[in-house]
């Protein structure tokens, strides 16, 4: 049920920040640090003899929260960021050697708990830092260079240990949103079977959070139950959502090569037909009406992301769309209350930056950190 289709996920930006500034509780080379604490531990040796096929233990994740002084049962993003960020820095200590002393800043532009997978943005980030500062994989960044990014294989071991941390905050993920933040572009996921998409294209967008909040799991176990009772109604529904899918695939792997506008109506219909279908599964909320009859006056096709129920919508945003109208459709979101950005989908993974290269926006988040 995300972006474009049911079973095609796009890659928002994700950048791994060059940056050495931190809290001295997560320096591993301090005797009073809350690393070095868990280095020295008994738990490091548990955490060593982690089995990739399963979740951390109740055992290993009650230890951290004592370490860290988190009550048991806390659900707060970053009670739970802290939790995966000390997993993962034991985890890569016990495996390649102690993480040296580094300061490390999370800045992020993306809202917690809407959908968007800004904790697999958070993992892939925060692994891709840990590896390549104890050496696991290289920095790739040559002198000159703005940004730079890895190898096949380097991206392969951070997408495994990204997929760790997503195990530390939600226990089972699917695995898409950390391949996706870590590989970028646009993924297919189907099965359980994760497959990249060949060349697609940038797509301008934007992104609105109604604030409504919603739970994944009843809205799941709303459509589980709404198949079981009306399976000869519900499962043509869902063969026409991966119908979309595969059309929509068709269409953006076709974009780079042939750039034409023609595409863009085509996609727009696709939005339009599966804002329809998410509904009748019952993942829509009268927030993402409100939010598809907003854009819809101003010519643009809107849809739900994520999970639904309320969470976030993507809007399309033509090459030809006027700045005009993408601004009064923004003015008009946020009169309903909605939170509107304007970025991009389909963007490369993560990345290692310059600090020369960030934005002052970025540069300022950071140093003020």
């Amino acid at each position: 049920m995300d972006a474009l289709g049911g079973n095609l996920k796009l890659a928002p930006a994700v950048s791994a920040y060059c940056n050495r500034r931190f809290c001295c509780k997560y320096c591993s080379q301090c005797n009073n640090s809350l690393v070095s604490k868990c280095l020295n531990s008994p738990l490091l040796a548990s955490i060593a003899d982690f089995d990739e096929s399963k979740s951390p233990s109740i055992e290993q994740l009650d230890a951290l929260r004592e370490f860290a002084g988190i009550a048991a049962g806390a659900s707060a993003p970053e009670s739970l960021a802290t939790l995966a960020f000390l997993y993962m820095c034991l985890a890569i200590s016990a495996k390649y050697g102690d993480v040296p002393s580094v300061d490390i800043v999370v800045w992020s532009e993306l809202p917690t708990g809407a959908g968007l997978g800004s904790s697999a943005a958070y993992a892939v980030c925060l692994a891709a830092a840990l590896l390549m500062v104890c050496g696991a994989i290289s920095c790739p960044l040559q002198e000159g260079e703005s940004t730079a990014r890895w190898t096949e294989e380097e991206l392969t071991l951070i997408n495994s240990w990204a997929f760790r941390g997503e195990r530390v905050i939600h226990g089972n993920p699917s695995g898409v949103d950390n391949a996706v933040g870590t590989w970028g572009g646009a993924l297919r996921y189907q099965a359980g079977k994760i497959t990249p998409l060949k060349r697609v294209p940038t797509l301008r967008i934007l992104l609105t959070n109604t604030k409504v909040p919603r739970s994944t799991k009843v809205l799941v176990a709303g459509v589980k139950e709404k198949i079981l009772k009306f399976p000869a109604i519900m499962n043509p529904v869902l063969d026409s959502i991966d119908a979309i899918s595969q059309e929509c695939q068709s269409v953006l792997e076709a974009m780079p090569a042939n750039p034409s506008p023609e595409h863009y109506p085509v996609l727009e219909e696709f939005f339009d037909i599966n804002q329809h279908h998410l509904n009748v599964l019952g993942v829509g909320h009268p927030s993402l009406d409100r939010l598809c009859q907003v854009t819809a006056s101003h010519s643009l096709h809107s849809k739900l992301t994520g999970a639904g129920g309320g969470g976030c919508g993507i809007t399309l945003l033509p090459p030809d769309t006027s700045p005009l109208a993408v601004e009064a459709a923004k003015q008009d979101l946020c009169a309903c209350g909605f939170e509107c950005w304007e970025t991009k989908i389909g963007a490369p993974g993560v990345t290692l930056h310059s600090c020369s290269s960030l934005s002052a926006q970025v540069l300022h988040a950071l140093t003020q950190s």
